[in-house]
């Protein structure tokens, strides 16, 4: 642990992985909440557009890649909004043409030509990837994500858990979806650098799905998503240094892990909170609730008349 701490890009990959581990999942609750699971998955074919515009004109690939979310993300809302029924189609055509579109790009660029280096460390995340500027980019707009999200967190849940009556009580429905919509495009950004824009989808969700098993509250399920994000960022990291291997794809089964724990765990608790919540038994009753007087009854017919009188 010593050693690795002792190397500078292992400190900005885990300061990285602390931000990540924390905005993914603040974001990812709201995308649960409304079946949106797949959103971020959507967005990141998109910013692959944004990455290889940005190696193409040689400027910063995760500011580019920023603009292009944004603005795909809001395309995604108005669609979404419509309720067309070839919005499906249209989606679909973004996504994979984004990512087509971005490998196109990569592989024309001065900095990615004959190597996939560059693309891999993009689609799957690198920890040798996040050098100083990435950082700083990545604790802006983080800061801006958090501060959003936890700002505007009962305007957003009420979006989220219904809209009809959100927008009766007077909060301003569609422009909370599109400030949501570009949130999670600014996660994906924030995100590709350690996580990969192939699985930062999942530690928006994989969190959020763990949480939810043991928790019974909007504000616990935020909490517990929160600390899951940032325990399995910093230990999927950590077990990138050691094996070698994409911390992206670590993180992504460190978050699955936990997920089949909770699972296990949620099945007794389910079964202790089901006893306590039990009323007590009655009179001529067993203490699960069924009755025993009608067998007595059947052998008895005139005490079964009496209870009926």
């Amino acid at each position: 642990m010593t050693e690795m701490l002792s190397f500078a890009f292992m400190q900005r990959a885990l300061l990285a992985a602390l931000l990540v581990g924390v905005t993914a999942p603040i974001v990812g609750i709201y995308l649960v909440q409304r079946r949106q699971a797949l959103m971020g998955d959507g967005i990141g074919h998109v910013a692959l557009t944004g990455v290889g515009l940005g190696l193409v004109f040689r400027t910063s690939p995760v500011w580019m890649a920023v603009l292009v979310c944004v603005a795909a993300a809001v395309i995604m809302e108005l669609v979404r909004s419509r309720g067309n029924q070839r919005g499906d189609i249209a989606l679909a055509m973004l996504f994979y043409g984004g990512m087509a579109c971005g490998r196109l790009l990569i592989s024309k660029a001065p900095t990615a030509s004959g190597t996939g280096g560059s693309l891999d460390s993009y689609l799957w995340g690198s920890i040798l990837a996040v050098d100083s500027s990435d950082l700083l980019t990545t604790a802006v707009l983080g800061a801006v994500v958090i501060a959003v999200t936890l700002g505007l967190r009962r305007q957003l849940f009420a979006v989220c858990q219904d809209e009809e009556f959100a927008r009766v009580t007077g909060i301003p429905v569609r422009l909370l979806n599109l400030l949501l919509a570009v949130m999670a495009a600014v996660t994906v950004t924030v995100a590709m650098r350690v996580v990969g824009l192939l699985l930062v989808s999942a530690l928006m969700v994989v969190p959020v799905a763990a949480a939810q098993l043991l928790t019974r509250s909007f504000l616990a399920t935020q909490a517990l998503a929160i600390g899951l994000g940032v325990l399995v960022s910093l230990g999927g990291v950590g077990l990138a240094y050691q094996a070698d291997v994409p911390p992206g794809s670590a993180i992504v089964l460190l978050a699955i892990a936990c997920f089949a724990l909770f699972s296990a765990l949620a099945a007794p608790l389910a079964r202790r909170r089901h006893r306590r919540a039990a009323p007590a038994a009655l009179p001529g009753q067993r203490a699960d609730g069924d009755d025993v007087r009608p067998a007595a009854a059947e052998e008895d017919p005139v005490g079964s008349a009496r209870l009926a009188q």
